[in-house]
């Protein structure tokens, strides 16, 4: 069954692989057209290198604090030390940079779910609340932000249609959520809740009520808002760096373009997808191309080279090298599909 099942999913990763490159071949073409060597070169040398160092910074610090949230949500299923979710997530990061697709997401949780001693499907399901908070956080801001920053009309109509998907989605987890509140009660553990509550869906459903009701929620969500505030501090810098001197404000919008656009399935580290929404969020603001594309290379292998070392070192820490990273990556997907055997 296995075996039908990976070779049954081998050809949907490689269109979406196909796919990703494609979109990031497209992208990067477009981007180049504003490129000139002599103009970035140029730019490059007036770059105020305090600012980068402290832009490196806040980026860093923002993917620790991730680490610190992702810990607060699996509370409810046991003891997560901060340094191997830590660990997990540089690793993870590691392997976006050099993977197509995202499968970083997977390995992080592989890795601490292995190290903590927590269902996989649990440790996934805690990645899926991150991207949900994730949504909520950038959905609001930008709300925040388009009543301070006038905002052209397309993009303003854009960001109304996710803030109402973005509102619907929430509703209707909150109301699962308070059914199973009324379900269950807070006296019944989810393992017995399952023997009246049968199916993985309902499972699933439990697990999520158990970190959203749990009192280390409150933390996830405290820390959820202090990620994006270090990232944008982090783009913020760079752009100090470069001499664009865009507001706090204005940096939002740019960072919330670059993480929707990236979101997309894309070429190992996000190159071409990187540039080209970048580029797309500054022209938000009237940054002429030329000097957007420089800025979008710029920032991406500023904000990348620190990732490289640091996750280098957090695979190694992991016990996994180049070639046993590759076939643990190859071989998680038929790792989630058997039961387990975990409470």
């Amino acid at each position: 069954m296995s075996d039908l099942t990976n070779s049954a999913g081998r050809p949907r990763s490689r269109i979406l692989s196909i796919l990703g490159y494609g979109l990031a071949t497209i992208f990067f073409l477009w981007v180049l057209r504003y490129f000139h060597v002599v103009s970035f070169l140029r730019d490059l040398a007036e770059v105020d290198w305090k600012w980068v160092l402290l832009g490196m910074g806040f980026d860093v610090l923002s993917y620790g604090i991730q680490a610190m949230r992702w810990r607060f949500l699996l509370t409810p299923f046991g003891k997560v030390r901060l340094t191997r979710s830590i660990r997990a997530v540089y690793s993870g990061l590691f392997a976006n940079l050099i993977f197509p697709l995202r499968p970083g997401e997977v390995l992080r949780s592989y890795l601490l779910s292995d190290s903590e001693s927590i269902t996989l499907g649990r440790v996934l399901g805690s990645v899926g609340v991150e991207r949900l908070v994730d949504l909520v956080i950038a959905t609001a801001s930008l709300a925040v932000v388009s009543l301070f920053v006038d905002l052209p009309r397309r993009f303003q109509r854009a960001a109304d249609t996710l803030g109402i998907a973005t509102l619907v989605v929430v509703t209707i987890i909150v109301i699962v959520i308070f059914y199973l509140e009324m379900k269950l009660g807070g006296t019944v553990e989810p393992t017995v809740a399952r023997r009246h509550l049968p199916g993985k869906v309902m499972g699933a459903l439990i697990d999520l009520h158990s970190m959203g009701t749990a009192p280390s929620f409150y933390g996830a969500v405290f820390t959820s808002l202090l990620i994006p505030f270090c990232q944008v501090l982090g783009l913020w810098s760079m752009t100090r760096a470069y001499g664009l001197h865009l507001s706090f404000l204005a940096t939002v919008v740019v960072l919330l373009v670059i993480n929707l656009g990236v979101s997309l399935p894309n070429a190992p580290a996000n190159v071409g997808a990187y540039q080209f929404f970048c580029v797309l969020g500054l022209s938000v603001f009237d940054i002429e191309k030329e000097t957007a594309t420089g800025f979008s290379i710029f920032a991406f292998l500023a904000l990348t080279i620190p990732f490289v070392f640091l996750g280098f070192v957090a695979l190694l820490r992991s016990g996994l090298s180049f070639h046993s990273l590759r076939e643990k990556l190859s071989s998680l997907p038929r790792q989630g599909l058997k039961p387990s055997t975990q409470s």
